[in-house]
């Protein structure tokens, strides 16, 4: 469960509130009864707010570690028929 504080609290107890940040736990605080922001973790913030890796680039790089891990190397060929090619259902938009 997070905790939540007005700001005001949250000033007047910063270091108790940092030391529950640090342990994991994200903390809300509120200017007249409406959340306003939340405190996180260096480790939290440094997780949600990393560069996500495009599709073809992880694939690529999934591959490069089985070849290297267990000397398996994965070409297209795997994926074929995988992937469904009919058109779909049927829409009426009239």
């Amino acid at each position: 469960m997070e905790e939540q504080y007005t700001i005001v609290d949250a000033k007047n107890k910063l270091t108790s509130i940092i030391h529950s940040v640090e342990r994991g736990q994200a903390v809300k605080l509120t200017r007249h009864g409406r959340p306003v922001a939340v405190l996180l973790s260096l480790k939290d913030y440094q997780r949600l707010n990393r560069k996500r890796e495009g599709y073809c680039s992880a694939l690529n790089s999934w591959r490069k570690n089985m070849e290297k891990e267990e000397g398996v190397v994965v070409i297209g060929e795997e994926f074929e028929g995988v992937r469904d090619n009919s058109s779909g259902r049927e829409v009426d938009l009239s």
